[in-house]
């Protein structure tokens, strides 16, 4: 297991740096989602239920067919932080010990660009100015 946590940290850095040298706002918070699958939904709900009492959110599942054409379901594990690679490898081990104590997949984990601005408050200020 502390092969897989350490395998998993190792494209932390990485991660990081390419957001930010793409621009992305490195004072922004985001939306980390850590990938989860399985062949086997109970496995996953469990996972999500006691991913909840650590304090991460769950995206609904679902269902894809792998190469050998098998369904598997998947999910995320969400949290929302700063790009602070401390912290993500914290939640990785958290939720690769989790992975492991249920017999299901952790994939890794992404994240999406961010570029500081607020589109939701942008649209909103724009129109109370146009009336």
């Amino acid at each position: 297991m502390k092969d897989q946590i350490l395998l998993a940290q190792q494209n932390t850095l990485e991660i990081i740096e390419n957001l930010l040298q793409d621009g992305s706002d490195p004072h922004a918070l985001y939306i980390i989602e850590h990938h989860i699958s399985s062949q086997h939904f109970d496995k996953l709900e469990k996972v999500a239920v006691e991913a909840y009492k650590l304090g991460y959110e769950a995206t609904d599942p679902d269902e894809d067919i792998d190469d050998a054409g098998n369904a598997i379901i998947g999910f995320d594990i969400v949290a929302e932080c700063p790009l602070d690679a401390k912290l993500i490898n914290t939640q990785i081990e958290q939720i690769v010990t989790l992975a492991n104590q249920f017999g299901v997949h952790y994939d890794g984990w992404g994240t999406y660009f961010e570029d500081g601005s607020d589109e939701i408050f942008d649209d909103i200020f724009e129109e109370e100015t146009l009336h």
